[in-house]
């Protein structure tokens, strides 16, 4: 079983490469979760919902890893819950950081942010996806799994996804 996960700022390409990459292996997508919940939620987002979110990301890609055994691709994991509430709140529950820690993939596609910024009503950051990922940088560095970053447009972008997944699989 391999897991790859597909990590970045808002607006990074994340959920096209994802996507792509589960058509084209024909593996599982396991889906955002945090997109679920926010929408089904009825009011503004708090820090102990990212707590939530954490673990409904986690019971996702569990059920993906337990029914299947080849390849499961997440667009974001639990990295990204533990970086947005550092950023957002300056601080992160040590159950994400636990659970981050506990399942971690076998690789990481970094989006970098250089596609053009695509509006969405729960993005909330268009003016600093650089800085962000920088702050991916780092905690993909600290958390010691292979990564590779993903940049520029297009089928090269994908191409170079694909590649790195084709090389983990062999």
């Amino acid at each position: 079983m391999r897991k790859v996960v597909v990590t970045g700022p808002e607006s990074s390409g994340k959920t096209s490469m994802a996507e792509s990459l589960s058509v084209y292996f024909n593996d599982p997508l396991v889906h955002e979760y945090s997109r679920v919940y926010l929408n089904e939620l009825e009011r503004n987002y708090r820090k102990e919902d990212l707590v939530e979110i954490a673990k409904g990301q986690l019971q996702l890609e569990n059920w993906a890893l337990k029914d299947h055994e080849h390849l499961i691709i997440c667009d974001t994991s639990l990295e990204v819950i533990k970086i947005w509430s550092e950023y957002k709140y300056d601080s992160c529950d040590p159950l994400i950081i636990d659970l981050l820690k506990k399942n971690l993939p076998d690789v990481y596609l970094l989006m970098k942010p250089d596609l053009p910024w695509e509006p969405d009503p729960l993005r909330e950051n268009p003016y600093d996806r650089e800085y962000l990922y920088k702050l991916y940088l780092k905690e993909l560095e600290r958390l010691k799994v292979p990564y590779y970053e993903i940049k520029g447009a297009g089928e090269a972008r994908f191409q170079k996804g694909e590649s790195i997944v084709k090389k983990l699989l062999i």
